[in-house]
């Protein structure tokens, strides 16, 4: 049963928005907070124009996943998978997988450092915590009404993340000038250079690219051709909405460090980072600070979650129960914690993932969404073409050259 009954000149825009901002918790979780802080406390406003640009690419790229989604009917892992051969379509589902649960991995260690700073929990309680309350996230989500139900939790997750990590603005607020000044490409020697493009690379998502052309098809499952070019209208304003609200939060985070924070030691990991912000900002903006952690990283590891079973949905054709693989997936997070490995470490494990899978998402998108076959009318013209082609090169060789130098 549909959530709409898509004879969609009746249907008001607000009721249209949402799966985008599930998507776009993605791009503030817990590794990209440590990321941008270590970056605004290391070199100040220097590297603000790399997430401006950033975020103007994430949006196109997301924008695109969407509009596959919309138009086709099926998600991007579903098209790569009717394309290859079963071995190849394995050998994507093996490497996608291992995107997911890496990415998983960093997200839940994210949410059991917020519990131990705020409550001082162990770091394994704090797993375990995590994993249960985004398994009662995830039951929420299912096709129906439900699904607009998980995607207003996961949005007013996004809205505490925001709250949490830019109360620090407020209170120590930063001059407009030297905000300009950072708007202007520049860089300042190698260490910046590879900053730079780590803050660059790792703000393209692969199993968030997966995921939005699922979410409009599991919101919208049942609709009329006629309905698409309004869908469609509806998906670049939820796109471009809740990913500038993404990119204002990671923006604020630099922000906050570069005013607050620079120069400050010990701020190249989130436990770092929060001590820095209590020590400087006061013990209520940390609390609050803990908090949107917390909140980003319950949210981020129901979404990968989520976007781990369509990756296998896709491809494999295997539906496994959301909350059961919530609930696997829990155990390698669960393993790296008990282990006493660094999460510090573990973040860096993940990004240097996230560099590996990036070009297996990103790739065949736009050669799908470039494909009159697969697109129809519909398909991207010339311009959006060649911007595809440049946003794929940009990142490619950005992720491969990190991964090799061994910076992420």
């Amino acid at each position: 049963m549909s959530i709409f009954r898509l004879s969609d000149k009746r249907l008001a825009l607000p009721k249209l928005l949402g799966p985008a901002f599930v998507a776009a918790v993605a791009y503030v979780d817990p590794g990209n907070v440590a990321a941008n802080i270590t970056a605004g406390a290391r070199y100040g406003y220097l590297l603000l124009w790399v997430l401006v640009a950033a975020s103007a690419m994430s949006v196109f790229i997301q924008y695109q996943s969407a509009k596959l989604g919309l138009v086709t009917g099926h998600s991007l892992p579903e098209l790569i998978g009717q394309r290859l051969t079963r071995p190849w379509r394995i050998a994507f589902w093996v490497q996608a997988e291992l995107i997911a649960a890496a990415t998983d991995l960093a997200e839940v260690i994210g949410g059991a450092i917020a519990l131990n700073l705020l409550f001082g929990l162990p770091l394994f309680a704090g797993g375990v915590i995590t994993g249960v309350i985004s398994t009662v996230l995830l039951a929420l989500q299912t096709a129906g009404r439900r699904q607009r139900v998980f995607e207003m939790v996961v949005t007013g997750l996004l809205l505490i993340i925001a709250v949490g990590f830019l109360a620090g603005l407020v209170v120590d607020p930063p001059h407009a000038a030297d905000i300009g000044k950072g708007l202007v490409p520049r860089l300042s020697g190698g260490d910046s250079v590879v900053v730079a493009a780590s803050m660059l690379g790792a703000t393209v998502m692969p199993h968030a690219i997966y995921l939005h052309s699922s979410l409009v098809n599991h919101r919208f499952p049942q609709r009329s051709p006629s309905a698409v070019p309004r869908l469609l209208r509806a998906a670049k304003h939820d796109v471009t909405w809740s990913l500038i609200l993404a990119g204002l939060v990671n923006i604020g985070l630099l922000v906050l460090a570069a005013n607050s924070l620079f120069g400050a030691e010990g701020t190249d990991s989130i436990e770092g980072a929060y001590a820095a912000i209590d020590g400087h900002l006061g013990s209520i903006v940390g609390v609050i600070f803990g908090i949107g952690l917390l909140a980003s990283g319950l949210a981020s590891t129901s979404v990968g979650a989520y976007a781990g079973s369509e990756v296998m949905d896709g491809p494999l054709r295997v539906r496994v129960p959301l909350v059961a693989r919530r609930v696997v997936t829990l155990i390698p997070a669960l393993l790296i914690i008990f282990t006493g490995i660094s999460p510090s470490t573990a973040l860096v494990w993940s990004q240097a993932a996230l560099c590996v899978g990036i070009p297996f998402a990103i790739v065949p998108l736009f050669l799908l969404t470039g494909s009159r076959l697969t697109m129809g009318s519909y398909r991207d013209n010339r311009g959006t073409v060649i911007a595809g082609i440049v946003v794929c090169v940009v990142v490619v060789l950005l992720n491969f050259a990190l991964l090799a130098l061994g910076e992420l």
